[in-house]
């Protein structure tokens, strides 16, 4: 029994769970010194999504962003996540944009890299975990939780070795969809610290209504972090909120030690933050009530609203139901992959195509052909070969890492870039959305200019109107 630490996020996970990511800096800044004060483990607050919203909606740099939260919050180790070899974007990057994206990530204010592989191949997670090491950062290297019959306690406990024995200083338990349920954590939680003997940080969302009951399980199996969000943007589709945990904990051997009161004042603030986000229509209440589906079909909030959608636009938002059947077998036909980003948007896109068109992979996408053919990494068990030979043919499937054999990158991105680009920072964020951020440099460049007519034009095509 031991004190529990709490990991703040409200400043990244919450609002990119629950608003589409549109808290803006000096919506942080206001309260960043009290936030310095509370002692937490860290606070999350860069990486996810919050680098393209950014840089496409909210007209920031995020290398300024973490600049600005790192100044304001001296004593609180700051904290980002990042898909492995994916860094921030949607393709496999080569080795050098990795060490250099992490490198610079240390540099301007992050000290905790969580970093995950969407199908849990470690190999994936190699070049991070090395590079964090090498510039000084803590490596949280996380297993993506789901449930299917080859993901076992067994097998995340497997994984979890294989990412100490590359260096990780943390494990993460990260539950993506709020599907580990309370005796499952005790199980896993204790598992993994048993056999690993090393830090264990469990990351859940409430989208079910089982996450506080989650964290006090992993708690009492020795959970040593866990990840809350202040109560203006936590539960629902976010992490369960961090008042009510650090209340039942208070007094007992696992009292997280935070103040109440303090958390009740910076709470004040995002009530004002949130009744913003929901003004301008980022914020639905809908993502505060429990959602069954999540258990049911194991599919994330994010998942259902990307489905509810793509039915809309085909005219189709009846077939809802069809879908959500659709997306297990789906999923059981490429491999059992966990549901998070990108494998949630190619399941749920290809369960789309198979019940709109009628006849299962009449239309196959091209992401559903590259996870097959091993362009994300090793999927977690072998895919039906009827569906392999439908979907890629003869195609030779792919069987090494991610980014191995991707030439060095950068020397020829800063060589595209050199009109608009001032540091490696910038070029990072053209690897990472070339078309998104060359808009931001010009507007950017026009905003210094004070070029008003320019900055309207720019806005328009960042921000749709």
């Amino acid at each position: 029994m031991k004190k529990v630490f709490i990991t703040e996020t409200i400043l990244r996970d919450a609002h990119q769970s629950q608003a589409a990511t549109r808290m803006r800096i000096d919506e942080m800044l206001p309260v960043a010194e009290k936030l310095d004060q509370i002692g937490y483990f860290s606070v999350e607050c860069w990486g996810g999504a919050t680098f393209d919203s950014c840089l496409r909606f909210l007209h920031e740099d995020p290398w300024e962003r973490l600049k600005q939260l790192k100044e304001a919050m001296p004593k609180t180790k700051l904290q980002m996540l990042l898909r492995g070899q994916n860094l921030l974007g949607y393709k496999s990057y080569s080795d050098d944009i990795v060490d250099l994206f992490i490198k610079k990530s240390i540099e301007n204010g992050i000290e905790v890299v969580r970093m995950f592989d969407a199908l849990n191949d470690v190999r994936n997670l190699e070049q991070c975990i090395k590079a964090v090491n090498k510039y000084g950062g803590i490596s949280e290297a996380a297993v993506s939780y789901t449930t299917s019959p080859v993901h076992s306690i067994d097998y995340f406990v497997d994984v979890a070795l294989k990412l100490k024995k590359m260096g990780a200083q943390i494990i993460c338990i990260k539950d993506m969809a709020n599907l580990l349920l309370p005796y499952d954590a005790y199980k896993l939680v204790k598992a993994i610290k048993e056999s690993t003997d090393m830090p264990v940080h469990v990351h859940t969302h409430n989208t079910s209504g089982t996450g506080d009951m989650t964290y006090l399980k992993a708690i009492e199996a020795g959970a040593d972090i866990v990840d809350t969000a202040l109560s203006p943007l936590g539960n629902g589709t976010s992490q369960p909120a961090t008042e009510p945990l650090v209340a039942t904990l208070r007094g007992t051997p696992y009292d997280t030690g935070l103040d109440l009161e303090a958390l009740n004042e910076i709470a004040k603030h995002f009530n004002k933050v949130a009744e913003r986000l929901m003004k301008d229509g980022f914020l639905n209440e809908r993502v505060l009530k429990v959602d069954v589906n999540a258990l049911i079909y194991q599919v994330p909030g994010g998942m259902l609203s990307n489905l509810i959608n793509q039915l809309k636009e085909q005219g189709a938002g009846d077939r809802l139901g069809e879908v959500l059947e659709e997306v297990p077998r789906v999923r059981k036909d490429f491999g059992y992959p966990p549901l998070v980003t990108p494998t949630s948007q190619i399941v749920g896109t290809q369960a789309v195509l198979n019940v709109l068109t009628g006849e299962r992979y009449k239309m196959v996408t091209k992401e559903s052909k590259g996870l097959l053919r091993g362009d994300y990494g090793k999927l977690p068990a072998e895919p039906d070969p009827d569906v392999i030979r439908k979907c890629i043919g003869d195609e030779l499937r792919v069987t090494h890492r991610a980014g191995e054999g991707i030439e060095p990158q950068f020397e020829k991105l800063k060589a595209e870039t050199i009109k608009y680009c001032r540091n490696d920072e910038d070029v990072l964020s053209y690897a990472m959305f070339p078309q998104v951020a060359t808009e931001f440099f010009k507007w950017r460049e026009a905003r210094d200019k004070g070029i008003d007519s320019a900055l309207t034009d720019i806005n328009n095509k960042i921000i749709p109107v």
